[in-house]
């Protein structure tokens, strides 16, 4: 396989692959490229940002010097690539990762490239381009104890190379040449610290972090409990979603990165570098259904602890640090293959989203149903959220979708029912007061009629993307993965032929919401969810059917960005996209117990 042809210097987004360390996610292209790396955090300064912006953008450049071939993969069971270029001359492989420190976040970062020579010889350049925050921040290269130093806005990179020739530095770059032969072992690595001492670890260490790095990463993906078909995308799809969780309190960031279009040139392009209220949740459920339970008693100990500054009004996302965002700023950069906005924050913060309640609350209930119980006081926090639920369920809001369009959503309505019913199942397994149980029942009944009445299309016989209204909303697939009806109702199996019919994008695909394909390109996860649904009803056949060729439709190391182009297969939008990795997660689990259910 040949490298990709870059656009106006622009990677196409499927060529990416993440690493990270459970702080930062850096994304390596195809052609040995790391165009984007944020210090400390995914939401801090950019050392490298090619992906938004070519020439301020900043990037780390490793490949042959010459024609070449190139495949690679992610290291079995772990977030360690592995790059394999082919000359005329040559075999050689770069590893690339993030370092931990015996198993857990190292004091720094360690971004470590090792060369290792495997047939013949190969030479390689490297050009190591930091442009701090886009170059906003002046950016010095000196030379000290050995190193080059990079250094602007509080943040120091320190780069090494061992056996890798000797690096030459100018006012804005570092570079310099590797030959790598049979048996080669070259290291070039950036030590990276914010307002820190400058850590300047030996070789000898950092190649024995590499491997331990490599043996923590196995050890956290041996430990989950499934075992059912597709275990290599469930796998890499759990490994994704860990790079995109702080290792330090658990906080779940719903992508790697900002601004990445929907459509190549249109202005649909959104920072995701947040910690979602719906993606925490669908993320929890995921991993407490494989046994994942430290992981989930962090990330929901986290979750909730955010929430409480707005208790018992629920955000629809906060910052990985708890606290909720500022405005939404735009910057001045040319963005990826000039999609412009390039932001810096999001706008849906003031939005009110009414399923973000029935979210929380199934997390909860979910957690308990795993075998935990709840503090006192959380019980009775959950009991106030339900309490404001029955307040606030007959308001317009922006739906799942952040729409500026404030209305009835059906996904809205029904996550509200969830959230009721969810209290009422906690209520009775004693987990939160019951003082107000006969409210929560009656407003509970009130949601379901209403939807019935106001929601349900005759017309398409489906129910509606929202009251009044004969469109259709994927995101009523979700009514099937919250048991809103049981599998046998008639109209939740006419309600996903219509999405199916009215939404499809080819393949497997579907756009999100009727009216949406003019603007964007299909939404994957709303894919997983009719995999999942379709299992959910019994119809186990078409829910292969679609899981297989959705599966089709990863890059070359099985990671999914927000959206595919349905006629190109180009990923749109931000990557790797966690709500895509944990749709297919929760699809593969519903099909694979469905399968046992009926004894296959």
């Amino acid at each position: 396989m040949r490298p990709p042809k870059r656009v106006d210097g622009f990677a196409p987004i499927e060529s990416y692959a993440a690493i990270g360390d459970g702080r930062t996610v850096a994304l390596v292209a195809l052609d040995g490229s790391i165009d984007w790396l944020p210090i400390p955090g995914v939401d801090g300064l950019t050392v490298f940002g090619r992906l938004l912006d070519v020439e301020r953008g900043g990037s780390f450049a490793l490949r042959p010097v010459g024609d070449y071939e190139v495949e690679r993969r992610y290291r079995p069971g772990t977030n360690l690539l592995e790059t394999t270029f082919t000359t005329e001359d040559g075999v050689v492989t770069v590893t690339d990762a993030l370092s931990l420190q015996d198993g857990g976040q190292l004091s720094w970062i360690e971004l470590v490239r090792r060369v290792q020579g495997k047939r013949g010889r190969v030479r390689l350049r490297y050009e190591l381009r930091p442009r701090i925050d886009f170059g906003h921040e002046a950016c010095e290269i000196t030379e000290r104890a050995g190193a080059h130093l990079v250094s602007g806005g509080g943040i120091v990179v320190s780069f090494r190379a061992w056996d890798a020739g000797e690096p030459s530095a100018s006012s804005a770059s570092i570079v310099g040449e590797v030959e790598a032969r049979k048996g080669s072992d070259a290291v070039l690595a950036c030590t990276c610290v914010k307002d820190e001492l400058i850590p300047l670890p030996p070789r000898d260490e950092i190649e024995i972090r590499l491997e331990r790095t490599a043996d923590a990463w196995q050890r956290w993906i041996d430990f989950h409990t499934y075992e059912g078909d597709w275990e290599p995308a469930v796998d890499r799809s759990l490994l994704a979603l860990k790079l995109l969780i702080r290792a330090d309190t658990g906080a779940m960031t719903a992508a790697a990165t900002t601004s990445l279009p929907e459509r190549i040139g249109g202005d649909l392009n959104w920072d995701y570098r947040y910690a979602w209220l719906r993606d925490s949740a669908f993320v929890l459920d995921a991993l407490g259904h494989l046994g994942y339970r430290e992981q989930v008693h962090a990330s929901l100990s986290w979750l909730l602890r955010a929430t409480d500054a707005t208790h018992p009004r629920l955000h629809a996302f906060f910052r990985l640090d708890g606290s909720v965002p500022g405005p939404e700023q735009e910057l001045d950069l040319t963005g990826y293959r000039g999609s412009r906005p390039v932001r810096n924050g999001n706008g849906a913060l003031e939005q009110l989203q009414l399923e973000t309640y029935g979210d929380l609350l199934a997390t909860i209930e979910l957690y308990v149903h795993n075998g935990n119980a709840l503090d006192e006081l959380t019980g009775v926090r959950l009991a106030e959220i339900a309490d404001h639920v029955c307040r606030v369920w007959e308001n317009e809001d922006s739906g799942i979708w952040e729409l500026d369009d404030l209305r009835h959503y059906t996904n809205s309505k029904i996550n509200c029912w969830v959230a009721l019913d969810r209290a009422l199942s906690l209520a009775r397994a004693g987990e939160a007061p019951e003082d107000h149980a006969d409210q929560w029942r009656e407003e509970c009944a009130r949601i379901r009629a209403w939807i019935d009445e106001q929601c349900w299309s005759e017309r398409r016989a489906a129910y509606s993307f929202y009251a009044g209204t004969d469109d259709l909303d994927a995101a009523v697939l979700l009514a099937a993965h919250v048991g809103y009806l049981p599998a046998d109702d008639p109209r939740l199996n006419s309600t996903v032929d219509a999405i199916r019919s009215e939404l499809d994008a080819g393949g497997g695909l579907l756009y999100r919401y009727s009216g949406s394909r003019e603007a964007e390109g299909a939404f994957v996860a709303c894919s997983f969810w009719l995999a999942e649904a379709y299992a959910r009803l019994g119809r186990l056949d078409e829910a292969r059917e679609t899981m297989t060729a959705l599966l089709e439709l990863a890059n070359d190391v099985g990671l999914y960005a927000e959206q595919i182009d349905p006629e190109t297969k180009a990923f749109l939008g931000n990557f790797p996209q966690a709500l895509t990795h944990l749709s297919l997660i929760n699809a593969a689990i519903a099909i694979h117990r469905e399968t046992e259910a009926r004894g296959g």
